[in-house]
C-alpha cells in the first residue's frame, strides 16, 4: 500500500483521531495514489499512524478512516460501519412518529463525506471525497440489504465536491425515482419532500428535536417563522395552538410545499400566512408597518462556511437578530440558530448580545439547542459540531 509520510512535529492531531490531515503537513508520498485511493500514513519516522482516504486535489489531503494497523480496509470494512451507523438510529424511528433521519452523518460515522438521509421508504445521499465515491457500490449494495428501499437517489450538487475533483451529481442510484413528493413522518406530523429538487438533500431533519420543543412555547401567541422552508416550525407551532404563524421564505418551491404541508396534516391554513420574500427585506418591512410578534424563529442558511468568513458572518448574523429584537412583543421569544460549524456557542452568544446592545433590548438565554443524535459529535472531532441555537426571552 502507498505511504503518505508526514512532517515531523506534525503527528498530535493524528495520535488524537482527529481524522483530517491536511496537504501542508504532508512530507512526501511513496509512489502514485489516485485521488481516493486507500494509503497509509506514516510518521516521519516510517512508523505506522493511520489508514486514510487520500486526495492532491484537496487541501485535506488525507482523511483517516482507521487506526489499527491490522484491519484490512476493504468491503466487508465499509459494510460494517454502514451497518453500525445505521442500527445506531434503531431507536428514533421504532415508535413509528418518525421515520425520517440522518443514518450516516459523514466523519461523526467514521465515513468521511457521505451523508445519508432516510425518507420514509426512500434514501438520499450527498458524496463529498472522492473515497467514498470509489466505494459506492458497496456501500449502496449493504443499504439496499438493510433496508430494502425503495429507491437511493444521488443528491450530490454541493459545490465543496468540487475541491474533491468531483463533478455535481443528481440521479437515482438504485431502485426507482423518488415521487415529486415522498411523505415522511416527523414527531407525528407529515411532510412532503422533495429529494430530487429540495435544498441538501431534500429536508433539514437535524431540527427534530429543536421543532417539538419550541413548539411548547407557542399556543396562543403570533409567531414569525423565518427561513421557514417547507414549514418544519410552522407545522410544529400550530399543532400546539399558535393564534397566528407568519412563514417567510426566499423559495416559491419552499412556500409551496409548505401549504401542501399544511393541508397534509389538517392544520387550520386561516391561522398561517405565507410570504415569499428575503428575510431581511421582509423584516424591515415588518419594522415600517408597525408589525410585531410573540414568538420569532431564525433559522439562517450557513452564513460562515470556513472561520475566514466568521467575521463578516458576525455581522450579518447581528444584523438579523438585531432587527428581529425591534419586532418582538416585550418578554418575546427569540430562537435563533446558527449552522455554521465556524460559529461556536460562545462567539453566537457574544453576537446576540451586541445585537441586544444596538436594538436596547435586554435579553435573557433560557434554553441552549443543538443537533440530533443522529447528527453526534465525535470526542476527536469537535468540527462535526455544527448546530447551535438559542431561546432567548427579550425585554
Amino acid at each position: 500500500m502507498i505511504e503518505v509520510i508526514l512532517k515531523k512535529g506534525k503527528e498530535k492531531a493524528v495520535l488524537q483521531r482527529h481524522p483530517w490531515v491536511f496537504s501542508g503537513a504532508i512530507e512526501r508520498v511513496k509512489g502514485k495514489p489516485a485521488n481516493g485511493d486507500v494509503v497509509r500514513a506514516v510518521d516521519a519516522q516510517g512508523r505506522f499512524m493511520a489508514y486514510g482516504f487520500y486526495n492532491d486535489a484537496s487541501r485535506v489531503a488525507l482523511r483517516l478512516l482507521e487506526w489499527d494497523e491490522s484491519v484490512e480496509i476493504n468491503a466487508d470494512w465499509f459494510r460494517q460501519k454502514v451497518a453500525i451507523a445505521v442500527q445506531s438510529r434503531a431507536d428514533i424511528l421504532q415508535n413509528g412518529d418518525t421515520n425520517t433521519c440522518r443514518l450516516i452523518f459523514s466523519e461523526a460515522d467514521y465515513l468521511p463525506g457521505l451523508i445519508v438521509d432516510k425518507y420514509a421508504d426512500h434514501l438520499s445521499l450527498q458524496i463529498l471525497t472522492s473515497g467514498i465515491q470509489n466505494s459506492l457500490p458497496v456501500i449502496i449494495d449493504e443499504l439496499q440489504r438493510l433496508l430494502q428501499p425503495k429507491g437511493i437517489y444521488d443528491k450530490s450538487d454541493a459545490t465543496s465536491r468540487a475541491h474533491e475533483g468531483l463533478e455535481t451529481a443528481n440521479e437515482v442510484l438504485a431502485g426507482s425515482a423518488p415521487p415529486e413528493l415522498v411523505e415522511v413522518k416527523e414527531n407525528g406530523l407529515v411532510y412532503g419532500i422533495n429529494i430530487a429538487e429540495g435544498q441538501k438533500s431534500g429536508f433539514y431533519c437535524d431540527q427534530r428535536d429543536n421543532r417539538r420543543i419550541l413548539a411548547d412555547h407557542t399556543a396562543g401567541k403570533s409567531v414569525l417563522d423565518c427561513f421557514c422552508y417547507t414549514g418544519g416550525f410552522t407545522l410544529n407551532s400550530l399543532k400546539k395552538g399558535a393564534a397566528s404563524v407568519t412563514s417567510v421564505d426566499s423559495s416559491e418551491l419552499a412556500i409551496e410545499t409548505l401549504r401542501k404541508n399544511i393541508e397534509l396534516n389538517g392544520l387550520d391554513a386561516a391561522k398561517h400566512t405565507a410570504i415569499k420574500s428575503d428575510v431581511n427585506k421582509q423584516l424591515r418591512k415588518f419594522k415600517e408597518d408597525g408589525q410585531t410578534f410573540d414568538v420569532i424563529i431564525l433559522d439562517p442558511p450557513k452564513y460562515a462556511p470556513s472561520r475566514s468568513a466568521l467575521d463578516r458572518a458576525s455581522r450579518a448574523y447581528k444584523d438579523l437578530n438585531r432587527i428581529a429584537m425591534l419586532l418582538l412583543n416585550k418578554g418575546g421569544l427569540l430562537a435563533t440558530y446558527s449552522c455554521s460549524g465556524a460559529m461556536d456557542l460562545e462567539n453566537f452568544k457574544q453576537v446576540l448580545a451586541w445585537a441586544a446592545l444596538d436594538a436596547g433590548k435586554q435579553v435573557q438565554f433560557i434554553y441552549q439547542f443543538c443537533q440530533p443524535e443522529d447528527h453526534p459529535v465525535r470526542s476527536s472531532f469537535p468540527e462535526g459540531e455544527y448546530l447551535k441555537g438559542l431561546l432567548c426571552r427579550v425585554y
